[in-house]
């Protein structure tokens, strides 16, 4: 008997050490990612099979106010990017980009699935890139350093749920993931190191949204046949609502326009 126990000790002893192998890298990965997502995501519904979708462009009237070239002769690094631009109006061929579009009423709130990657919000050239960014509520958004320089990440939601971030990310260092748990709009994020460096986080309360790219397009897909309030939503323009009916298995087609304040 005592030699069996001598051997189970001898056993447990010996596997200690590999409890304590885990890479650092992923140790500091998860340790990143908020709690609340595993316990707060629910799996979403499949579509109906008589899904529609709406289609749309945000155009701009009238002339866009021109860019400003950003000054970051502060921080050598950054100036290697070359000149970058002022990014709040960016218009081509009367179409505005950087806009979020989402389905403001007629669909039922839900959660992010758990299986929901991560949206990616990149620090290159010393700007955040994509500038606007959106994710299902209790979505995540992974925050990446790509330049040689120290950067910050900080958050500052208006909304409770949404807890702020502030981090700080050495030159192309570990990701950093947070979940965003109540929808808002426009969440700013900032650089606490570079004064010019900013971008918007947009948490959406259901799975119907977008943010329109270079020719202001959007597309919502895999929505019930029904009646819908539409918004879209820029960072200086404000928000406009229009109102949409979706046919069964078809498509719904609108457009949104924006003009200088």
């Amino acid at each position: 008997m005592n030699i069996q126990r001598s051997i189970c000790f001898l056993l447990a002893a010996s596997l200690l050490p590999l409890a304590g192998c885990k890479p650092d890298s992923a140790v500091s990965t998860a340790a990143t990612i908020d709690s609340k997502t595993s316990s707060s995501a629910a799996v979403l519904p499949a579509p109906p099979a008589n899904a529609g979708e709406i289609k749309g462009i945000v155009k701009f009237i009238g002339k866009a106010p021109a860019p400003v070239v950003i000054d970051m002769s502060m921080d050598p690094a950054c100036s290697l990017a070359g000149a970058n631009m002022t990014e709040q109006y960016m218009v081509a061929g009367g179409r505005l980009a950087n806009v979020y579009v989402y389905v403001k009423s007629g669909a039922p709130d839900s959660k992010a699935s758990n299986a929901a990657p991560a949206v990616v919000l990149d620090q290159k050239g010393c700007r955040y890139i994509p500038h606007v960014v959106a994710v299902q509520q209790g979505g995540r958004v992974e925050f990446h350093n790509s330049d040689p320089t120290m950067h910050n990440v900080h958050t500052m939601p208006a909304v409770s749920g949404n807890s702020a971030v502030d981090v700080s990310q050495g030159p192309m260092g570990q990701p950093e993931s947070r979940a965003f748990h109540s929808p808002e709009m426009m969440l700013p994020v900032r650089c606490n190191n570079h004064p010019w460096m900013n971008a918007f986080i947009n948490v959406a309360p259901n799975q119907f949204f977008a943010v329109t790219g270079s020719d202001g397009s959007f597309d919502l897909r895999g929505l019930p046949p029904g009646n819908y309030t539409l918004a879209a939503v820029h960072e200086k323009l404000g928000e406009r609502d229009v109102q949409v009916t979706v046919p069964p298995s078809g498509t719904a087609k609108t457009e949104f326009n924006f003009a200088a304040k």
